[in-house]
C-alpha cells in the first residue's frame, strides 16, 4: 500500500490512473487528503468547509463501480477542493460572507453537479474574499489563508483558499472563480496552474453573483494536463445559464497531451510591463519568450493602447453589476436577519443586516456602484467604462489577428505580506493589472509557474491568452512550456516549495 506522503504528492492524472487500475482505492486516496488537511490546514486556514463523511461516501461508491467492472470517468475517486462561492446542497455555501453564514443551499451548482456527475470527490469548501471581492483573500470574514511557500504571505485572491488547497498538498484538483483574476492571479503567487474558460464556457448557475459579465467559474491544478482533465469535466453547455456556450468544448486534454509551440506566434504586448513590475517577475518572464522562441515560436510585439485603461473600467463596471446582484440580500429570505425584534420596519431589518453582515471591500464597492449607475452620472462613469470595454475587446481582436496566442506575467508582483495593502486599496487593485483586460474581453487565459523570482525565492506566473472558444491554444503552449521548464530544471517548480 502506498503510504499518505506519496499519494499527496502525485498527480490527478496519475490518481486516476492507480484506481482504475486498483493499485490505490478512491477511499485510501480520500483518507490520506483528509490527512494531510487535519495536519496543515490549522496553519494554512485553505478551507472554510471540510465535508469528511461526504467526500467518503463519495469515495465508496466510486469503489464500488469499480468493483462492479463499471466504467469509471477520467477523473474518477480524485479529491476537489471547492470554492465556497458554488452552491452545494446540505453544505455551507457562505462566499466568504458573514451574511450566508451557516445558509445550507437546497440546490447543487450545475458545475458542483457536474463534478459529482464525473465521480470526482468533493473534500470541502475553500477559503475566498468576501463574494469574490478582493485579490489576498484577506477580505474573507472568516481570516486570511497563508500561502504555503511563506504563511505570512498572501495565497492570492479571491480564490486564495483554492489555490493554497494545492500548493500545501491538500488536493490534488481545486475550483476557482475568475472576474478580475481570481484564478490565475492566486495560481501565480503560489507556483500552481490556473485557467480562466472562455466566459461562458463553464455554467455560472449556482455560482453565487458578484459582476454577472464577467464571473467564470475554471479548473484549477498542480499541472496543465490535471487542470485540462477538470476543465473537460466541468464545461459545456447548460440551459440553465443564459450566457452559457452553445457549443463543443474545446479539445483541452488532447491540446495538453500533445503540447507545442512549432510555428506558432505568440504576442508580447508592452502594455504589459514597465513601472511597478518587479525585477524579478521581468526577469523570469523575459526568459519565458526567450524559451517559446527555442521552443519554435514566432514572437510579435503588439501594442494594445486601451489595455491602460482596463482597471479603471473594470472598478466601474465590476462594483456596478455588484451592487445590483448583492441587493439580494435583504435579510428577508435567506441568510442573516439583524434587528428583527418586532419593532422595527423591514427597512431598518435590511439595513441592519447589511451592516453588520457585509465587509468593508464589499460595502466600498456597493458604493463605488450605486454611485455610477445612479441618475446623472450613469453615462459618464457606467457608460464610459462599457466604451472602454468595446475598445479592448477591438484591441484583442485586432491582436488575434496578428498572433495565435499572447504571453504576459500573470501579476506585476510575488505574493506580498499579509497586512502590507489592506489600507491600500489601489495598490491592491493594481494585482490584478495583467488579468483584467481578458474578463472585459470574455477571452480564455492560463497562468503556469515560470520560475522563482531571485530576490524573494517566490514563485513567478506566465500568463497565456488565447481569443474565445480556442481554450484548447492555452494548454498547447502551456503543456509545451511545462514540459520545457521541468527538462531544463528538472523537476517541477512546486517541489521547492517549503515544507509546512
Amino acid at each position: 500500500m502506498t503510504d499518505n506522503s506519496n499519494i499527496i504528492k502525485l498527480t490527478a492524472a496519475e490518481i486516476a490512473a492507480k484506481i482504475a487500475s486498483g493499485e490505490l482505492t478512491a477511499v485510501e486516496v480520500t483518507e490520506a487528503h483528509l490527512a494531510r488537511i487535519d495536519a496543515v490546514d490549522e496553519k494554512v486556514h485553505a478551507f472554510l468547509h471540510v465535508d469528511r463523511e461526504g467526500a467518503l461516501a463519495q469515495a465508496r461508491a466510486v469503489d464500488e463501480k469499480r468493483a462492479k467492472g463499471e466504467k469509471l470517468g477520467p477523473l474518477a475517486g480524485v479529491p476537489v477542493a471547492l470554492k465556497d462561492i458554488f452552491t452545494t446542497e446540505g453544505i455551507p455555501t457562505t462566499v466568504g460572507s458573514k451574511i450566508l453564514e451557516g445558509w445550507l443551499p437546497p440546490y447543487d451548482a450545475t458545475l458542483t453537479k457536474k463534478l459529482k456527475a464525473a465521480d470526482v470527490v468533493i473534500l470541502g469548501k475553500t477559503n475566498m474574499d468576501e463574494f469574490a471581492m478582493g485579490s489576498s483573500t484577506e477580505n474573507s470574514a472568516y481570516g486570511p489563508t497563508g500561502n504555503p511557500w511563506d504563511l505570512t504571505r498572501i495565497p492570492g485572491g479571491s480564490g486564495g483558499g483554492s489555490s493554497a488547497a494545492l500548493a500545501s498538498y491538500e488536493a490534488p484538483l481545486a475550483i476557482g472563480t475568475d472576474t478580475g483574476g481570481s484564478i490565475r492571479q492566486p495560481a501565480a503567487v503560489t507556483g500552481t496552474v490556473g485557467v480562466k474558460p472562455t466566459y461562458g464556457g463553464v455554467s455560472r448557475y449556482g455560482m453565487v453573483a458578484f459582476s454577472s459579465s464577467l464571473d467564470q467559474g475554471g479548473p484549477c491544478a498542480r499541472t496543465v494536463l490535471d487542470a485540462a482533465l477538470l476543465h473537460e469535466a466541468i464545461a459545456g453547455h447548460d440551459p440553465l445559464d443564459s450566457t452559457s456556450i452553445d457549443a463543443p468544448v474545446p479539445a483541452v486534454v488532447e491540446a495538453a497531451r500533445n503540447g507545442s509551440v512549432q510555428g506558432m506566434r505568440v504576442g508580447v504586448v508592452k502594455q504589459f510591463r514597465g513601472e511597478g513590475y518587479q525585477a524579478g517577475v521581468v526577469q523570469r518572464f523575459d526568459e519565458s519568450v526567450a524559451l517559446l522562441k527555442e521552443l519554435g515560436a514566432e514572437i510579435v510585439e503588439l501594442d494594445c493602447p486601451s489595455f491602460d485603461l482596463a482597471l479603471s473600467a473594470y472598478y466601474l463596471i465590476a462594483p456596478s453589476e455588484c451592487s445590483s446582484n448583492l441587493a439580494r440580500f435583504d435579510a428577508m429570505r435567506y441568510g442573516l436577519r439583524v434587528g428583527d425584534d418586532g419593532t422595527k420596519s423591514a427597512e431598518d431589518v435590511t439595513a441592519l443586516t447589511r451592516e453588520a453582515g457585509f465587509g468593508d471591500e464589499v460595502k466600498r464597492r456597493i458604493i463605488l456602484g450605486t454611485y455610477a449607475l445612479s441618475s446623472g452620472y450613469y453615462d459618464a462613469y457606467y457608460g464610459s467604462a462599457q466604451k472602454v470595454r468595446t475598445l479592448i475587446t477591438r484591441d484583442f481582436e485586432k491582436a488575434f489577428e496578428q498572433v495565435d496566442v499572447i504571453v504576459s506575467p500573470t501579476t506585476p508582483t510575488t505574493a506580498f505580506p499579509i497586512g502590507e495593502r489592506t489600507d491600500d486599496p489601489m495598490a491592491m487593485y493594481l494585482a490584478d493589472v495583467c488579468t483584467i483586460p481578458t474578463n472585459l474581453a470574455g477571452n480564455a487565459a492560463m497562468s503556469l509557474p515560470c520560475g522563482l523570482a531571485p530576490e524573494d525565492g517566490l514563485p513567478v506566473g506566465l500568463q497565456i491568452i488565447a481569443p474565445a472558444m480556442k481554450d484548447d491554444r492555452l494548454y498547447k503552449v502551456g503543456a509545451a512550456v511545462e514540459t520545457a521548464f521541468v527538462e531544463k530544471w528538472g523537476h517541477p517548480l512546486l517541489e521547492e516549495a517549503p515544507s509546512l
